[in-house]
């Protein structure tokens, strides 16, 4: 099974990423994912099911650790390549 998160971290600051934010990009950089999308307000990363679910508990955990108040993630299943 192939998965997509998207996910976002709070609080913002439109002048610098908040120590959490960047935690929460190392973490789904450093993840063993097929793809990943990293942006000011929004992140995606897609990958087998195994690799996504340790993503993004490590994200979840570490990122909270970092100040986060507030981790808004979406996990969909998406169709393996010509299914």
């Amino acid at each position: 099974m192939r998965l997509r998160v998207e996910f976002t971290t709070e609080p913002f600051d439109l002048d610098e990423a908040p120590g959490h934010a960047v935690v929460a990009r190392e973490v789904i950089q450093g993840a063993d994912l097929d793809s990943v999308d990293v942006g000011p307000f929004g992140n995606t990363a897609e990958g087998g099911a195994d690799a996504v679910i340790a993503a993004v508990d490590t994200l979840l955990r570490r990122s909270l650790e970092a100040g986060a108040t507030r981790v808004s993630l979406q996990v969909n299943v998406i169709a393996e390549d010509g299914k």
